[in-house]
């Protein structure tokens, strides 16, 4: 074996080391607050497999979270021109975009969460999506705007609260079924806690191009199944379009 080899080798094992002692040296919770500078109480222990199914909560649609004289959202003005123009066959769903904030957190899936002393990883089962969560308290890059926007957190009275700007414009960035749109404005904070054996999330939105007012819905997960991994969602192009076929028109 060469001595490049060698070196390699030796650089994997030192990382995977390193990882295992902030999984198993003591659990979690110590391991997240030793850089950040955080409390040892004020950590909460979000580690594992979270199930966001239909056995833990209502399934999405057009009234859920969102719901009518509850807390669905008021647009203003440029916010219904949008939606009244809005046709199905137009969602970027059907040509792989995935679901960004609000919609990513609520869609029927497991979750995998991780902690690390400078950062906390969300991987969802949904379009194969993994969201970073810096704690470091590293400022946004002025110019970078993605589906996922950019996110920093911090630990504070037993939650990880995040806040997420710097998104890009998504025809349904908002939910997928009532065809409202987000900005490059949209803000999305969430604040996530352990009540007993479940992880519990409320989430708000505010999004001054489209909204009147911010607006927010909690939800929760359970537990996954001991052992379960994360299934590929591994979306095709040409399957994800095909039900454009099939959709009638909006305009005539």
């Amino acid at each position: 074996m060469s001595v490049r080899s060698n070196r390699i080798r030796r650089v994997l094992t030192r990382c995977l080391c390193a990882m295992l002692l902030v999984v198993f040296g003591g659990g979690m919770a110590p391991a997240a607050f030793a850089q950040s500078g955080a409390d040892p109480s004020e950590v909460p222990d979000l580690v594992g497999v979270w199930d966001g199914g239909g056995r833990v909560r209502p399934v999405n649609g057009p009234n859920m979270p969102w719901v009518p004289g509850e807390n669905f959202p008021v647009l203003n003005e440029r916010g219904l021109a949008h939606q009244a123009v809005f046709d199905e066959a137009i969602a970027s769903k059907y040509d792989c975009v995935p679901s960004a904030s609000p919609a990513l957190q609520y869609d029927p899936y497991m979750m995998d969460v991780t902690q690390w002393p400078d950062r906390v990883l969300f991987r969802y089962e949904k379009d194969d999506q993994i969201r970073t969560v810096w704690l470091d308290g590293r400022e946004p890059p002025l110019n970078e705007f993605t589906v996922q926007g950019f996110s920093v957190g911090r630990y504070e009275d037993g939650a990880l609260l995040v806040e997420t700007v710097q998104f890009v414009f998504d025809i349904t960035g908002f939910d997928d079924y009532n065809g409202i749109p987000s900005s490059q404005q949209k803000r999305v904070t969430e604040r996530y806690w352990r009540d007993g054996e479940e992880l519990r999330m409320t989430l708000t939105v505010e999004d001054p191009m489209f909204l009147r007012e911010p607006v927010s819905y909690t939800t929760r997960w359970l537990p996954g199944p001991e052992g379960y991994k994360l299934q590929l969602y591994a979306c095709s192009a040409e399957e994800a379009g095909h039900p454009r076929k099939f959709l009638i028109p909006k305009y005539h």
